[in-house]
């Protein structure tokens, strides 16, 4: 892969919440090999970019997005023949690069192939952290059938895929069974839906899904692979439920209250704010598609998200950053920094994306910040984001270059 040294960076990462100017930083093959405020000495071969005090940050994470999601009405999703649906996927996750995103986690739909293909770059996009597809009870958040259709399961609920994005499982053996196909076939961590949602059509979001039981079963199957469980919870009663049983995030948590948020910070229980979703799919949804069903459940969470995010900071929680965007609107996927910034301000909402979600993917010793040994991940930001976090949004506009393992997949700095 070679050398590429850097130089005259203005660096910013989560670490600081100032940036450094003056810095080179080498590069050889997929690692940061050094990083100084003295001028390095170029190895043989290497492509020196000068980027005339420029920002230099960690490629940005996303720790919950769906790139299987080509559409707002996801209970379409089974209409589409999966080899487009994957060809459409692949468009998602090349924008998502294209943005600075070279890492994310996805929350549900996405299997180890996937990510085996980014790897070994049939796929251009972000590097992907997969949870399979999202475990679900009849009737919860990943059951897309429509309330007049009938049952035909008769044995093992556990072998359906409710749609592209999760499968049904009932009872403790069921999901046990189905947490343990699921990191067979490669899953990085597990999702459970524990509470109604948004975009599935006939649980409301006061809903509290799966049992005890059956939830504390999927976590052990996830620690007994050393790996960890997500949890899709919105009220308060939902998110002490998976807390107390195990699981290593709460993503959404829209509806959190003071006592549920103190659970949270003292079980050391990450919190995944999706805010800009609702926010994009309240200005939008009606028009690309979204039932009327799940628009009017929208205005049930809509305006509480920002309230969230203050209560589990004032808390202690450590906030990671996620979108949750579907179909059209996963161009607005960098707006997520300006709404957290709104509570956590500019450094907060960076060391979300960065430091924070590393840990989160258990990655905090390769992702997440500028250091000598950490992964190649790094992108060119136009201005300062400490000082206008509005240069990371814009759909990457203010990103001229992203690198990742050490490859550079765009490079706009000469057109520039």
């Amino acid at each position: 892969m070679g050398s590429i040294l850097f130089r005259n960076a203005t660096l910013v990462d989560g670490t600081v919440d100032e940036a450094r100017e003056g810095f080179d930083v080498l590069v050889e093959d997929d690692r940061i090999k050094e990083i100084s405020d003295k001028p390095l000495t170029a190895p043989s071969g290497a492509r020196e970019i000068d980027l005339k005090g420029k920002t230099l940050m960690p490629g940005l994470i996303d720790a919950h997005v769906h790139v299987k999601a080509t559409m707002l009405n996801l209970g379409r999703l089974n209409d589409v023949p999966v080899t487009y649906l994957i060809a459409s996927a692949a468009q998602i996750m090349k924008a998502m690069l294209m943005r600075g995103f070279t890492s994310v986690r996805d929350a549900a739909g996405a299997d180890r192939g996937m990510a085996d293909a980014v790897d070994h770059n049939l796929i251009v996009g972000p590097r992907l952290f997969v949870s399979g597809l999202a475990l679900s009870q009849t009737g919860g958040h990943c059951d897309f059938r429509a309330p007049t259709e009938v049952s035909t399961i008769i044995t093992c609920a556990c072998q359906v895929s409710a749609q592209q994005l999760g499968r049904i499982a009932d009872g403790v053996d069921e999901c046990r069974r189905a947490a343990r196909d699921e990191l067979r076939k490669g899953a990085h961590q597990l999702k459970i839906m524990a509470g109604g949602g948004v975009a599935s059509p006939t649980d409301p979001i006061q809903n509290t899904q799966y049992s005890v039981d059956e939830m504390r079963a999927i976590v052990e199957e996830c620690d007994a692979w050393h790996t960890y469980a997500t949890a899709h919870a919105y009220t308060p009663h939902a998110i002490k439920r998976v807390v107390e049983c195990g699981v290593r995030c709460v993503e959404h948590g829209n509806l959190i209250d003071q006592e549920a948020a103190n659970l949270m910070a003292e079980k050391d229980v990450y919190h995944v704010p999706t805010s800009i979703t609702y926010f994009a799919m309240n200005k939008h949804g009606a028009d690309f598609g979204m039932p009327a069903v799940s628009m009017q459940k929208l205005g049930e969470i809509v305006d509480a998200g920002m309230k969230a995010v203050e209560i589990s900071m004032n808390a202690g929680v450590k906030i990671g950053h996620g979108s949750d965007l579907l179909g059209p609107l996963h161009k607005y996927q960098s707006d997520e920094f300006s709404l957290k910034a709104s509570v956590m301000g500019n450094h907060g909402a960076i060391k979300s994306a960065t430091m924070t979600n590393a840990e989160i993917l258990r990655q905090d010793t390769e992702l997440g910040q500028l250091k000598p040994g950490f992964k190649a991940d790094l992108i060119v930001v136009d201005g300062n984001p400490l000082d206008d976090i509005g240069v990371l949004e814009g759909d990457g506009a203010h990103v001229p270059l992203v690198m990742r393992d050490g490859q550079i997949f765009k490079d706009e700095l000469v057109a520039a």
